[in-house]
């Protein structure tokens, strides 16, 4: 494993900016990380990346100072170890809807005496070839970032718990699962889903924790960085239909 760049700047108290890529391609994940965000996101929930693509993305993203995160599709051990066996530099835990839920997931991602990782030699590792066993372990256990989502009303609910739980790094806002989960979906104004997320934010900026926050627009970003969120992401997608709408509607005009 790399120096975790991205753990570094949000120590120090930077806000760091991010982008969720869905798709299984090492070029395309170079050619984004060259445009200089902090980190790319490999979508292993709704996107059709696998364990067995994370390792040639990450090197995408290594190449060019670019911190590899993944998002596993589920809160459980065993595919969180296959993601995190690749070498990306932490990992992104969906519907995770209880302290509890945020305690197993910490478990999961660290090795022994914190968590139960299994051990073996591996790309994240460097297969066991640049430095002793215990070193890494320690080194893993302390550079792997974990985010946890707060996507639905439960989790918003017991939000305190969560700041109890060590070694937990960034809590991060889903705003469309939170909508869902309140039966709003897709009520982006909705005062319910607002005050919801506030109380979120609030209660992190009273913590040693990270806000995130999903923002596919500049201003959805800067509302949320003046409530403190210094983790920022969004999503591909929305540039390409803004740029390729834009072009196509130009064009047909002239």
């Amino acid at each position: 494993m790399i120096r975790n760049l991205l753990k570094d700047k949000l120590s120090s108290g930077e806000t760091v900016v991010g982008c969720f890529l869905k798709y299984a391609e090492a070029d395309l994940a170079e050619y984004v990380a060259l445009l200089g965000w902090d980190f790319l996101v490999f979508d292993g929930e709704h996107g059709t990346i696998e364990p067995g693509d994370l390792s040639g993305l990450a090197r995408a993203c290594e190449l060019h100072g670019v911190t590899p995160i993944a998002r596993v599709p589920t809160n459980l051990s065993h595919p969180i170890l296959r993601f995190l066996d690749t070498g990306v530099h932490g990992l992104h835990v969906p519907w995770v809807n209880s302290p509890e839920g945020a305690e197993a997931a910490v478990r999961s991602v660290k090795y022994h005496p914190r968590g139960v990782r299994g051990l073996a030699s591996n790309r994240s590792g460097d297969y066991g070839l640049s430095e002793p066993v215990d070193r890494f372990m320690a080194r893993a256990n302390r550079e792997t970032l974990v985010v946890i989502h707060i996507e639905t009303i439960e989790a918003v609910n017991s939000i305190e718990g969560y700041l109890e739980v060590d070694d937990l790094d960034v809590l991060f806002l889903g705003p469309s699962d939170l909508s869902q989960s309140m039966g709003l979906a897709g009520q982006k104004g909705h005062p319910d889903l607002v005050a919801a997320m506030d109380r979120v934010a609030a209660a992190v900026a009273d913590s040693d924790k990270v806000l995130g926050v999903f923002a596919p627009t500049l201003a959805d970003a800067a509302e949320w960085v003046g409530k403190g969120a210094r983790y920022v992401v969004t999503g591909m997608e929305g540039f390409l239909r803004a740029g390729m709408e834009g072009y196509i509607d130009g064009v047909r005009r002239l």
